[in-house]
């Protein structure tokens, strides 16, 4: 039985490698076709070609993993079960899962590569990306910032944020030092919300603390409501800053959402980015169990082209159905737990439901 769990697992590895080399091939030339015009533009010199190539390989390469997983299961199983491979290792007393075993195993092994490049090496190389296209390439200046930890200047003020979520036109947790010509602290806001309302800022509350301007001594504090903040910025400008939630891992946004829930901030946002990042590696084994009968129902007759058209109209209703659950998520009508797994959920019972009309 080794024998035929080599035969296999090589028929799967080679059609795997061949198919993640044609996805991630098609992926990288139609995305560098769309950047090559900020490539040209801003001269790159051939090291910088290289580091976007060097590090948009290993993101590419995660995107497509689970739609690879499923192409190559419906390719091997399909294949073999044509050549009547499938027909004689039954008759040989081989059940369904007997067969497909090793397949599984190989995706198990491949889920635990994905889970730790997802978790290590993904975030430095989306950094990378960003230093190389937004900053060395278009000149933007290059922010110490994130979602959770915003720090700017502007004039004669410094703006902290705790917590940016501009879909929702919101800022939480803001501290507001005011200097004066000599660069020592006269006035200090703390303002729990900011709402954009009609081109402003608006905070329902706010508390005030004056300093004395010679010796830095408090000399009155007060609560102000219904005021309007000049932040010197709109919603659109902390987008950058939310988007910085793709360059953590998941343990960075478990503490960081651990650390704003604890100070009484919404983190929403986080709890579904961080079960999303959970969910990620066990799609590949969703698409390898769902792949196993749609690669046996389709009968000897059916060809190479229909279950790679097959593929991929599975992996495009996944991608719809993960991108509707996730907006729900961070809307707050799905919990996160639901938002990030639900996908998952529903395609492996969508698989078993297949499964068990599959023939035996």
């Amino acid at each position: 039985m080794k024998q035929v769990d080599r035969y296999l697992l090589r028929h799967f590895l080679h059609t795997c490698y061949l198919t993640l080399m044609a996805c991630v091939g098609i992926y990288l030339l139609v995305d560098f076709f769309e950047k090559a015009n900020d490539f040209i533009e801003h001269k790159a010199s051939a090291t910088q070609y290289l580091v976007y190539v060097f590090n948009s390989l290993p993101l590419i390469a995660l995107q497509v993993t689970p739609l690879v997983i499923l192409m190559s299961v419906v390719l091997t199983l399909g294949g073999l079960d044509r050549s009547n491979e499938i027909t004689a290792l039954r008759a040989c007393g081989l059940g369904l899962w007997r067969i497909v075993r090793p397949l599984i195993l190989a995706v198990v092994v491949i889920s635990a590569v994905f889970l730790l490049t997802n978790e290590f090496l993904a975030p430095l190389n989306t950094r990378q990306l960003t230093r190389l296209l937004d900053y060395q390439l278009q000149g933007k200046p290059e922010p110490s910032l994130n979602s959770d930890k915003i720090w700017y200047r502007d004039n004669n003020r410094i703006i902290h944020v705790a917590l940016a979520l501009p879909e929702k036109q919101l800022l939480q947790g803001i501290s507001i030092y005011e200097l004066n010509s000599d660069f020592l602290l006269h006035r200090r806001l703390q303002i729990p919300e900011l709402y954009y309302l009609n081109g402003f800022w608006q905070a329902e509350t706010l508390k005030s603390r004056s300093f004395d301007q010679k010796f830095g001594d408090l000399e009155s504090t007060s609560q102000l409501t219904n005021q309007t903040i000049d932040l010197g910025r709109t919603p659109t400008d902390f987008i950058r800053a939310a988007e910085q939630r793709g360059l953590k891992s998941a343990i960075d946004l478990w503490q960081s959402s651990q650390k704003l829930s604890a100070e009484g901030f919404d983190t929403t946002r986080l709890d579904v980015d961080f079960q999303t990042r959970l969910a990620a590696p066990f799609t590949c084994l969703v698409m390898a169990f769902l792949g196993v009968p749609f690669s046996l129902s389709r009968g000897r007759g059916s060809s190479t082209a229909l279950g790679i058209g097959l593929s991929l109209a599975v992996g495009v209703g996944y991608f719809l159905l993960q991108s509707i659950s996730l907006a729900f998520g961070y809307s707050g009508a799905l919990p996160p737990l639901v938002a990030g797994w639900a996908a998952n959920l529903i395609f492996l019972l969508l698989g078993i439901y297949l499964l068990l009309r599959t023939r035996e």
